[in-house]
């Protein structure tokens, strides 16, 4: 069974804001998202052509897991954790399957 990622493209309009929230990301929420979902694996990325989005990916073995994640207790908690702290962030989420990978020789 191919990879199944979760990704969620966050705009943090405020420069001001984007080191708190890079910090708040990267000590609280990952760590939280990843134990709780059970990810194998999560990267964070900000946008070089638009320095307001940030996203973040969370890696999972197939889109089973995925979809456990998902349906599990675990989401809305996280949302309601982000809301709380970022309620100025908006969100968008998508889910994908590793449709192929390519390692040239």
């Amino acid at each position: 069974m191919p990879a199944a990622f979760f990704i969620v493209r966050a705009t943090v309009p405020d420069p001001a804001k984007r080191g708190a929230f890079d910090a708040w990301y990267s000590r609280e929420h990952v760590p939280d998202a990843v134990k709780s979902f059970g990810a194998t694996k999560a990267w964070r990325y900000w946008s070089l052509t638009e320095p307001s989005l940030h996203h973040a990916m969370y890696q999972f073995p197939d889109q089973a897991a995925l979809d456990r994640a998902m349906a599990g207790p675990h989401l809305d908690r996280l949302i309601a954790d982000f809301n709380r702290d970022w309620p100025d962030v908006t969100r968008t989420r998508e889910m994908l399957v590793l449709a192929e990978e390519f390692v040239p020789a």
